[in-house]
């Protein structure tokens, strides 16, 4: 009888270590053979579209736009206008998943927003807050590009945007589209690179033709000059055509212009989105920002 009992426990033992192993097992792989874990769908995807080619969507298809306003990185939409263009947020961006290889994380961020007491988080695209249009009904709708000339659909690769904002010289002083500093106070447009910083024209300049830089780059501290070596994207209120690149600036470097206007960024901006600052150095209009209405320079 003891015999038997020893076997017994014997017996008991091994079926609770199997099943102890075997609870073990499924905790470690909650997906077992035969059931691969689920691809996450993309946050943020990029959609072929007829019009404008490669555009940003959410998960759902429905697309991303950007505000001229909010060249600053901050949301200036409120009120009506957060009605008509809600905000988007894809959450912690440390985990978003991305649809395409166009698009990297590091190009995507999160800013706190406060609006009418309230506060919620926004994503932003190389500095831009993100959002939609409500009268975008289903996903594909374009319908908010060009809204007022200043909201545009969010692409991957924009060499230069749209920014809409006071122009505020580098005596602190605000300028008009003119630079009057005693004209009306208002917003002004002007091109900024990818990322809202401003671009300035110089007016010496002759057509694609920089006279400003020194030959031994000594000088573009001050005045930067625009370098890249293609041009992607433009917003809709731009055409491709007008910008082209130019070589052998200060012997090596190339230069972006615009309508033939060489393009160049202030130093004491310091890289910093949204300032205008050159518009007033050394006297107003000698360094203007450029636009739509900017007029060809002539050779």
């Amino acid at each position: 009888m003891k015999s038997r009992s020893v076997k017994t426990l014997i017996a008991v033992a091994l079926a609770a270590s199997t099943l102890a192993a075997c609870g073990k097992d499924d905790d470690n792989n909650p997906n077992p053979p035969g059931n691969p874990p689920p691809t996450p769908k993309p946050i943020v995807q990029i959609a072929n579209d007829a019009t404008f080619g490669k555009i940003m969507t959410d998960s759902t298809g429905r697309s991303l736009y950007f505000f001229s306003s909010d060249a600053d990185g901050k949301n200036n939409c409120a009120g009506g206008c957060a009605t008509a263009w809600p905000y988007f947020y894809a959450g912690d961006v440390t985990k978003i998943t991305l649809g395409d290889t166009s698009l990297h994380k590091e190009d995507f961020a999160t800013i706190s927003v406060t609006q009418d007491g309230k506060t919620f988080n926004q994503t932003t695209y190389k500095g831009w807050p993100l959002y939609f249009f409500a009268q975008d009904a289903k996903a594909g709708d374009v319908k908010g590009d060009k809204v007022g000339n200043i909201w545009f659909v969010g692409k991957p690769d924009y060499t230069v945007m749209i920014g809409f904002k006071q122009l505020v010289g580098n005596d602190g002083k605000n300028y008009d589209s003119k630079y009057d500093p005693n004209g009306p106070a208002g917003p002004t447009r002007f091109i900024t690179d990818d990322r809202g910083r401003t671009l300035y024209a110089f007016t010496p300049d002759k057509a694609n033709t920089n006279t400003y830089t020194k030959a031994d780059f000594s000088n573009n501290a001050t005045w930067p000059i625009f370098e890249l070596t293609g041009i992607k994207n433009v917003p809709s209120t731009l055409a491709k055509t007008d910008f082209a690149i130019i070589q052998g600036v200060a012997g090596t470097h190339t230069q972006v212009v615009y309508k033939a206007h060489p393009l160049y960024y202030f130093g004491p901006d310091q890289a910093t989105r949204g300032n205008t600052k050159g518009v007033s150095v050394p006297t107003p209009g000698v360094w203007p920002i450029v636009n739509e209405s900017t007029a060809v320079l002539a050779q």
